[in-house]
């Protein structure tokens, strides 16, 4: 009989290490050093022969992350693994998912194709920034949704007069997902990007004058697009502004940015460290999810429970 273990890469081990106490077990021993010139050496110093192993490494920025997990994938194909799966809490590259202009990459299908090379018979991931990314892999992938969590922890706020936000026309469904389960309005924020990473609010579609309302999204990044959302909701006469994404990437000054606008605090989940610097930035743990997520794969169960969360 096949045993489980999990391993950690170094992108976010105090998730791993959350997993597998959920899992009523403990990290499986593996040493991952960086040498002096950058290349990542990664060896399993357990026996792993027969076992279906369960790696949990994000792939955001710095690119050693993703290495890390391609090199740990192939590690554990040679170790005679029987099942090798990558547990992908966030899946870095994504928002590359198509042509948008021309003589452009797209990462997220690149991406795809090194972790099924390097060995990966299964993906576990969280709020892809496209779900059609799934058909991307040639392997199964279970994409695992965290508005579970955070829509129980709106419920728990007991806010009246709700509306929910999407910042742009492509976070639709994810937003009337939100307002159907927290049984509020929604409205939709018309934006208009002049270039990479910045963006400019130019129309809200809906009523949010009088309403509290809570802007979701699956990651914010340098916080721009939400800083301006929360301006341009405000000037529409909103009363408090709150925001839900499941995603911490928080680069540059991000941070500042939360701290100097007008929103009333932020929910994200631990799929990527959250940085320290503000209190209006809250964490939840996504933690039992993906533990759920692994023993029921495991034991060769069902988990479609934990996909249909996000459905409008």
């Amino acid at each position: 009989m096949s045993i489980l273990k999990v391993f950690s890469g170094r992108s976010n081990r105090p998730l791993a290490e959350k997993i597998a106490r959920e899992l009523g077990t403990e990290l499986g021993q593996c040493e991952i050093k960086t040498f002096s010139d950058g290349e990542i050496w990664v060896k399993y110093t357990e026996n792993i022969r027969g076992s279906d192993v369960y790696v949990v490494q994000s792939t955001n920025p710095p690119a050693e992350n993703l290495l890390e997990l391609l090199i740990m994938i192939d590690a554990a194909r040679r170790a005679s693994a029987r099942k090798v799966n990558a547990v992908i809490p966030y899946f870095g590259y994504a928002r590359q998912d198509r042509k948008d202009q021309p003589r452009v990459s797209i990462t997220a299908k690149l991406v795809a194709n090194l972790i099924t090379q390097a060995g990966a018979d299964r993906v576990i991931t969280m709020d892809l920034h496209a779900p059609q990314i799934q058909g991307f892999f040639d392997i199964p992938v279970d994409h695992l949704y965290s508005s579970a969590i955070l829509v129980k922890h709106f419920k728990r706020m007991h806010l009246g007069n709700l509306a929910v936000a999407s910042p742009d026309v492509g976070g639709i469904k994810m937003a009337r997902a939100y307002a159907k389960r927290l049984e509020a309005d929604l409205i939709v924020i018309d934006k208009r990007r002049p270039k990479q990473n910045e963006a400019e609010v130019m129309n809200i579609i809906g009523e949010a004058r009088g309403k509290n309302i809570l802007i979701v999204d699956d990651l914010v990044d340098t916080a721009g697009t939400l800083c301006n959302a929360v301006a341009a909701i405000r000037d529409a006469g909103a009363e408090r502004v709150y925001a839900a994404c499941t995603h911490p990437v928080l680069s540059g000054n991000a941070v500042a940015k939360i701290n100097a606008s007008a929103l009333a605090g932020i929910v994200v989940t631990d799929t990527l460290p959250v940085p320290e610097g503000s209190s209006k930035i809250v964490a939840e743990s996504v933690a039992r999810i993906f533990a759920e997520a692994i023993k029921r794969t495991f034991k060769f169960k069902s988990i479609s429970s934990l996909f249909d969360v996000d459905k409008g």
